[in-house]
């Protein structure tokens, strides 16, 4: 899928679960055709839209009536009036879609309107919990599912008591992978949407304020009015919070109500609860062991000193992995197995694809780290051998960046670990200094993230997954590192396996250490926790924004439910060890995964993230700050950017 978007004009929004009002924002007005030009910057195969217009009747609500109108005057600005020339209350919905179709056997265009006059716009994947054929289009599904839903309002369980029927949120509580949805539900008059519980699909909100009845629900923000930034904070002499927030993950619901309100309809806005029991296990992230016990202890501490006497990780020396790797690294591999094989199955639309020649169906965002090292290895085993596979790597110095440094020597131990597979590594090489227009557009991307930090993780995600680099003699021979020949290249692979969750679930972050260090255990689960549960807001939105805004549906192996629920039924001793040093102790279980995928020299590599990795963030110290000691001293990552800095 590719993106979604909603604006609703004249319905009054109250709700309980909102805990306080929502302060003023920044004055700005999109129209309908902002936010199909955003949705159009990311390539769909399509783009549509629908409006349904809501009519009070005299009656109230039960009479309420709805029409589809054509979406001939998209592009027109939007009023709070709401009122007809004849004086009746008419609310307006205009739900837009962009589809990149990545499954299914007929060509589809959202938004998707059934006989009932039901609408869906849907931005995500159907990889588990709900029976669907392999070509079949999610989308499509979904609304034929959710169609047969109840519609009676008084519902809040997983079964509705009067009807029999399954309700909305069971049936998205029911969905494993990722999404985001916005659906009129005709019958009930009821407007729903959300995203999965980990926030791996984008879905930003702008919520009424008293100046701005109007309501937005958007993959991504169209790109900033700066005219009408600026005039705000000449007038009023300060910045304004952005108009445009992460949508918390959840389901919601708007019971729309044509008899409550003056010149205007109400809205009653609801948050439901997930209802499925294992995904709220998920959600609230508990682990059962988390301390050990003295024999817990000593057995850990034997194994890894035997390991250690035995050759430093004797499963490194590659000569017999099965008998070293204990148990956990064994199930979480078949986990992670699973998990990247039904995120790179070969659906139906890839084998209209794949007449073409040279199709490359999945890319990986690739640092030769440890994580993408293993997703690597992983997809060579879930994806046919006649496929290549591209490994996008970003540099902003060229050969000398420490990930292109451990890519090279990544591609050289894949292909040893996996030789008949054709690996090509895509060299993507840039200059901050060279990227002006490009950095306002990732602002855009990365909104409402505002920092250096997000900005540098969100321009090095964009142009590792635009694919636009260089391949050094096709990536045959790699013996000439001094002068190798290359070639420009873009990769067209339009799925991109991304390792995000890795650290957060496996302890890979220096905080972890320091939340060990000063708490033991418990407070290194306690970190861990306050990361899954805070990813949706610090990271996956941003990432999702910036990698789909070039045609590329990212994917997150590493966040699959299975793989989250494996992983929490482990001791925490069995996933890290942070009394041992970095390279070997965090992320301990990865590390015995790529043992047994044989990836010996990955297995011991330390932690870095992408903005260091790349050197982008020294680039961007170097330009903001002076100097990297300057920005240390100033907490650079944590810095918000100001709109007349270097960057503007």
């Amino acid at each position: 899928m590719c993106g979604i978007a909603l604006i609703v004009s004249a319905i009054r929004i109250t709700s309980s679960s909102l805990t306080s009002p929502p302060p003023a924002t920044e004055k700005l007005s999109f129209s309908v055709d902002d936010v199909k030009e955003a949705l159009r910057r990311r390539g769909p195969d399509s783009l549509g839209v629908k409006k349904v217009s809501l009519q009070r009747s005299v009656l109230g609500r039960n009479h309420i009536s709805s029409s589809f109108i054509a979406a001939g005057d998209e592009g027109q600005e939007f009023c709070s009036q709401g009122n007809d020339n004849n004086g009746e209350c008419t609310a307006q919905l205009h739900f837009i879609g962009a589809t990149l179709q990545l499954r299914g056997s007929n060509p589809l265009v959202q938004p998707l309107v059934d006989a009932s006059g039901n609408v869906l716009v849907y931005n995500g994947e159907i990889f588990g919990g709900l029976d669907i054929a392999s070509d079949c289009n999610d989308a499509e599904f979904l609304l034929q599912t959710l169609g047969r839903c109840c519609s009676c309002g008084y519902c809040a369980t997983a079964q509705c008591a009067r009807s029999g029927k399954s309700t909305v949120p069971d049936v998205l509580s029911t969905i494993k992978g990722p999404w985001a949805i916005i659906y009129w539900q005709d019958s009930s008059r009821t407007l729903w949407f959300g995203r999965d519980a980990f926030g791996r699909r984008s879905l930003l909100v702008h919520w009424p304020t008293q100046d701005d009845c109007t309501f937005l629900l958007s993959s991504v923000s169209p790109i900033f009015p700066t005219e009408q930034t600026s005039e705000y904070e000449t007038h009023n002499g300060l910045s304004c919070p952005s108009y445009w927030e992460e949508l918390p993950c959840g389901i919601y619901s708007l019971d729309v109500d044509g008899s409550k309100s003056n010149g205007h309809m109400a809205g009653e806005l609801k948050l439901h609860e997930y209802t499925n029991s294992m995904l709220k296990e998920l959600i609230k992230w508990e682990r059962t062991s988390i301390e050990p016990n003295s024999e817990d202890l000593q057995i850990y501490k034997c194994k890894f000193f035997n390991r250690e006497t035995q050759c430093a990780f004797c499963f490194l020396r590659g000569s017999s992995t099965q008998s070293t790797i204990p148990v956990p690294a064994h199930v979480l591999l078949n986990a992670l197995h699973e998990s990247v094989l039904r995120r790179t199955s070969m659906y139906t639309i890839y084998q209209v694809s794949s007449t073409k020649e040279n199709f490359v169906p999945v890319a990986i965002l690739f640092s030769g780290g440890l994580d993408s090292m293993i997703l690597a290895a992983l997809l060579d085993q879930c994806l046919d051998q006649s496929y290549q596979i591209d490994l996008l790597n970003v540099s902003f110095d060229g050969q000398f960046a420490p990930d292109r440094i451990s890519a090279k020597a990544g591609l050289k131990e894949l292909k040893r670990v996996a030789p008949s597979r054709r690996w090509r590594l895509v060299e993507i090489d840039s200059e901050l200094s060279d990227l002006v227009f490009e950095t306002s557009h990732v602002m855009s991307l990365i909104n409402p993230a505002n920092t250096y930090m997000d900005l540098n993780i969100g321009i090095a995600l964009w142009l590792a997954a635009g694919g636009d680099g260089w391949v050094s003699g096709a990536n045959i021979d790699d013996n000439d590192d001094e002068n190798p020949a290359r070639a420009k290249y873009k990769s067209t692979a339009r799925i991109l396996l991304v390792g995000s969750g890795a650290d957060e679930q496996c302890a890979g972050y220096g905080r972890h250490r320091t939340s060990y260090r000063r708490g033991s255990w418990l407070g290194l689960h306690e970190e861990m926790k306050l990361d899954m549960q805070r990813i949706w807001k610090r990271n996956l939105g941003r990432d999702d924004r910036c990698i789909a805004d070039n045609g590329k549906e990212a994917r997150f192996p590493f966040l699959d439910e299975d793989v989250i629920r494996v992983l929490l039924n482990f001791p925490l001793w069995e996933i890290a060890n942070l009394d041992q040093p970095s390279g070997l102790g965090d992320k301990r279980i990865l590390r015995e995964v790529a043992g047994l995928l044989g990836l010996n020299e990955a297995a011991i590599l330390p932690k870095r993230a992408i903005q260091f990795g790349s050197r982008i963030a020294r680039e961007s110290n170097r330009k903001n700050f002076g100097s990297n000691r300057a920005a240390n001293q100033a907490s650079a990552g944590s810095v918000r950017i100001d709109k007349r800095s270097n960057y503007s």
